[in-house]
């Protein structure tokens, strides 16, 4: 049978979407690949309709890429009001419960800080993305459907303390992948005995990628003045593929060595890392990521086509 051609432009890059609140992250997807009249795009890593800021859209060959990206450290930043519980741990759910916070410090807060970071353990929320025997827990919990969850282990590399003005926490709070901010917020609502649900949330950064953020109303804008018809003014805001990993080592290969790789064979290179990922470059062009071997080889796991 033969292979049917995927619509579309052949565009490859990232795109650092600063998404709207009151979205879905598939929605400011499903929006970014129709401006971009894009074959194929992915997002990394859903952001909660509520939630705005850094949401990288991997297009064409650089959704090779967006596992990495996923698996990437991230930081946010946070509103909390104390006092008041939610369905959903933040603002779009219905009030579970109100407790009187007027009485809690910053010091309180402070002295919480060393038990919240580092290696912790969170139960996933109901409203989360989780799989229970296929379905989704969203799904379950808007049937009314709890079921029980088991812990995970997250890092919370860092959680600073901004400010606590009439019953409003701002947070800062760096993390690994996995880590559910409004369970972060809902544990130290607890801890501080009145309960805590999130206000406002903005992701900063995912990986090597912090700032240079752009809106789905900029790609617009930037359409309609776009004279050349070419895409030329959108296409400007892609940053490389490589750009997501510009954090892991790198090698080069030689023509010969950049041959066989392509043909899916590993390759002995000289003073290459005895371990773990790698970039992988032919003189300074990038043709995708490789994983060493036990053997010391690279071996070519997920490669570029020549022409992206």
């Amino acid at each position: 049978m033969a292979r049917r051609k995927r619509k579309g432009r052949a565009v490859n890059g990232v795109l650092l979407l600063d998404k709207a609140a009151g979205i879905t992250s598939n929605k400011a997807l499903q929006e970014v690949k129709h401006l971009y009249r894009a074959a194929k795009a992915g997002h990394t890593g859903s952001l909660d309709p509520l939630a705005t800021g850094m949401l990288p859209i991997c297009l064409g060959e650089a959704t090779k890429i967006s596992a990495f990206l996923l698996d990437a450290d991230k930081r946010y930043r946070v509103l909390c009001r104390l006092g008041i519980t939610t369905t959903t741990g933040d603002a779009d759910g219905d009030v579970v419960q109100s407790r009187d916070a007027s009485g809690v410090t910053m010091k309180q807060v402070e002295q919480l800080v060393p038990d919240f970071s580092g290696s912790i353990s969170q139960v996933p929320p109901m409203y989360s993305a989780v799989k229970h025997q296929g379905q989704r827990l969203y799904a379950l919990a808007r049937e009314g459907i709890e079921v029980e969850r088991k812990p995970r282990t997250v890092q919370i590399h860092e959680l600073l303390l901004h400010s606590l003005r009439e019953g409003l926490l701002d947070l800062e709070v760096s993390c690994s992948k996995g880590t559910y901010v409004r369970t972060l917020v809902e544990d130290i609502g607890e801890a501080l005995g009145c309960g805590a649900h999130v206000v406002e949330l903005r992701r900063l950064s995912v990986g090597p990628f912090e700032g240079d953020m752009v809106t789905v109303e900029q790609l617009r804008a930037a359409l309609e003045a776009d004279e050349a018809g070419d895409f030329s003014s959108i296409d400007r805001f892609l940053k490389p593929i490589d750009s997501g990993i510009s954090d892991w080592p790198d090698v080069h290969l030689d023509p010969d060595a950049a041959f066989y790789m392509r043909q899916g064979q590993p390759i002995q290179v000289p003073h290459a890392p005895t371990e773990g990922w790698v970039r992988i470059y032919d003189q300074s062009r990038f043709l995708g990521v490789g994983e060493i071997q036990d053997d010391g080889r690279v071996a070519p796991r997920r490669m570029i086509q020549a022409s992206a």
